[in-house]
């Protein structure tokens, strides 16, 4: 029969036992510190290299921040919306009533692109501000058209009357043009789209010539006896653009085009964007809102 083991070597095994698992678990701490430790490399790097992400260049991003008018501009941005969707673009439409804001908070990058200007007006600004925004495409042409409640046609126009015209440089100096076309004046440098008042060197029949802003003309058919309203603002107003007693319909000259700055003109964001505006789906629903009040320009 085996003898009893004594007590102190059941200790010592015991202890030695232990000091095992201490040595083994320390090892196993060691281990698991150093996987813990390569985590942590991992992550401050991850860390140090999200900002560099983050200032990913332009073509990377999907939102794209469009600045319109709203008829028909934003109408026409609006019903692209899911177009650009499906190409992973996430179309944001901001509608302004002025011609001023659209341009400036595109030069200032508050806006990626705008779509609500032809080309004078677009040069125009350019040349007083010292900007560069830049044309991509042409989508429609708006008549601007003389509305009165008064005369069924400029040649009826009386002595003393009063005409309303936008009080923009460009859009005043069309309006001008259209007033000398039809020989009710004469101006300095006959055509001249830059024209001013100041420019107009015979009037004889004394028109009362006054300056409004855009959105207000629509609002002032009423008021005046000839009122020179774009067709955005007519249609936004609920006035039928055919009732005008003049129009220049359709001048390619005025096509309103998609403008930006010039380092994103070949953004994908924007290169998406204009060949949707320049698509059959944009040509259909501008015949079938529009009925012919605003002209294709592309």
């Amino acid at each position: 029969m085996a003898q009893p083991e004594p007590q102190e070597s059941k200790a010592q095994a015991l202890a030695g036992q232990a000091a095992a698992r201490r040595a083994q678990a320390k090892k196993r701490n060691i281990m698991i510190g150093s996987i813990l430790a390569g985590v942590i490399i991992v992550a401050v790097a991850a860390v140090a290299i999200v900002p560099h992400l983050g200032a990913e260049p332009a073509a990377a991003r999907t939102k794209l921040v469009v600045g319109a008018t709203p008829v028909p501009h934003a109408e026409i941005l609006e019903n692209l919306k899911p177009v650009l969707a499906e190409q992973g673009i996430d179309l944001e439409v901001k509608v302004f009533q002025d011609f001023i804001q659209p341009n400036a908070q595109l030069a200032s990058g508050a806006l990626d692109a705008n779509y609500y200007q032809y080309l004078p007006f677009l040069d125009n600004f350019n040349k007083e501000t010292g900007g560069d925004l830049v044309p991509t495409v042409a989508v429609h042409i708006e008549p601007f058209g003389a509305y009165s409640t008064k005369f069924k046609t400029l040649d009826e126009v009386t002595d003393g009357s009063t005409v309303a015209i936008p009080n923009d440089p460009v859009n005043a100096g069309r309006a001008l043009v259209l007033l000398e076309e039809q020989k009710l004046i004469t101006l300095k440098n006959p055509g001249d789209s830059q024209s001013s008042i100041k420019d107009v060197m015979d009037n004889p029949r004394k028109l009362d010539i006054k300056e409004l802003e855009g959105a207000q003309l629509a609002r002032s058919i009423d008021q005046v006896d000839v009122a020179f309203v774009f067709a955005n603002y007519a249609l936004d107003a609920g006035i039928d653009v055919k009732t005008a007693i003049y129009t220049d319909k359709a001048n390619p000259k005025y096509a309103e085009y998609l403008v930006t700055r010039p380092e994103l003109k070949d953004d994908p964001r924007i290169v998406k964007l204009g060949e949707a505006l320049n698509s059959e789906k944009t040509r259909q629903f501008i015949l079938d809102k529009y009925h012919g009040d605003i002209s294709l320009g592309f």
